[in-house]
């Protein structure tokens, strides 16, 4: 028999889809990782009895990240939004892997998954490579299935529209320093985490997972020397006098990211709430470099919403 007549030959899996909500195909995404079950061995040991006996404990099914940009479907992202504001969105669906030709492959259906944390990447003026975010997902089941290869994986409606991600297409905004943000270079990559509390009960063999508390991350941004000024008056007042923060407008500012297009058109904004500057350090001083001059500023936040703007 010919090797290519083989339906189970060995395959380079190149292609990668989400689905969620019956099968419904939220977009290619770049690559995955996790996603596996695993068992703890229990072993137990009888008086005096020199063998041990084992057996394989409950099942513990791993998270599963995916890397992805902005090539997805809004209902994904609509799911990314509700994460921020702390509601158990449980989504049922499937990991799809395809081969060259975009047939399936293999399937990996999972049940009661959760955003469990969402990685932004680190936004460069300088760096024109693509960009992408990771996703963790948690999930309380994964089955392991074979792919139906009669069915072709394609891109989710609309999604061919849109134009990639490039690191260096963003704009940073805080409230009251709309002019020193206009030479924001670099934001270093932060992460956005909820804790996921596992309850065990009765004779379920695996728990049950439910959300807990946000946490928000500190944004690191880098600003040329000539800009820090109003930064650091700011911190003095805060940080160093000991000034108490106002309780009016606690809206504090604002990531948005563009697409490659020459309109820059808005994908996503990240609006931060309740934030104020905990450092402001200036580079390394060398005199044999010849790069402008800059100064990191870390700034803490209370709260974070997404929204997705792509048309």
């Amino acid at each position: 028999m010919p090797a290519t007549s083989n339906p189970n030959r060995a395959y380079s899996a190149a292609h990668f889809a989400l689905e969620l909500d019956n099968n419904q195909q939220m977009g290619l995404f770049r690559s995955i990782e996790g996603g596996s079950i695993k068992a703890d061995v229990m072993t137990y040991q009888n008086g005096a009895n020199y063998d041990r006996w084992r057996q394989l404990g409950k099942p513990k099914f791993e998270d599963i990240k995916i890397q992805t940009g902005m090539s997805m479907s809004a209902p994904f992202y609509s799911w990314i939004a509700n994460f921020f504001t702390g509601k158990p969105d449980r989504k049922n669906g499937a990991i799809v892997a395809a081969d060259f030709n975009y047939a399936e492959r293999a399937r990996r259906e999972f049940k009661e998954a959760m955003i469990k944390e969402l990685t932004f990447p680190k936004l460069d003026g300088q760096d024109k490579n693509a960009a992408y975010m990771t996703v963790a997902l948690s999930v309380e089941e994964i089955v392991f299935l074979p792919g139906n290869q009669s069915r072709k994986l394609a891109p989710a409606a609309g999604t061919e529209k849109q134009k990639l991600w490039s690191s260096c297409n963003f704009s940073f905004n805080l409230d009251g320093f709309e002019s020193a943000c206009k030479r924001v270079s670099k934001i270093d990559s932060f992460t956005i985490k909820q804790n996921i509390i596992e309850y065990h009960t009765g004779t379920q063999r695996a728990p049950i997972k439910t959300p807990s508390q946000i946490d928000f991350p500190q944004i690191t941004f880098y600003v040329p020397e000539a800009d820090v000024d109003p930064f650091l008056k700011r911190f003095k007042e805060r940080g160093v006098s000991g000034q108490v923060r106002d309780s009016g407008g606690n809206k504090a500012g604002e990531l948005i990211v563009f697409d490659a297009d020459e309109a820059k058109n808005e994908l996503f904004s990240l609006q931060f709430f309740g934030a104020d500057i905990l450092n402001v350090q200036p580079d390394k001083a060398d005199s044999s470099t010849e790069e402008i001059k800059q100064v990191k500023i870390d700034l803490y936040t209370e709260r974070m919403e997404f929204k997705y703007l792509a048309k």
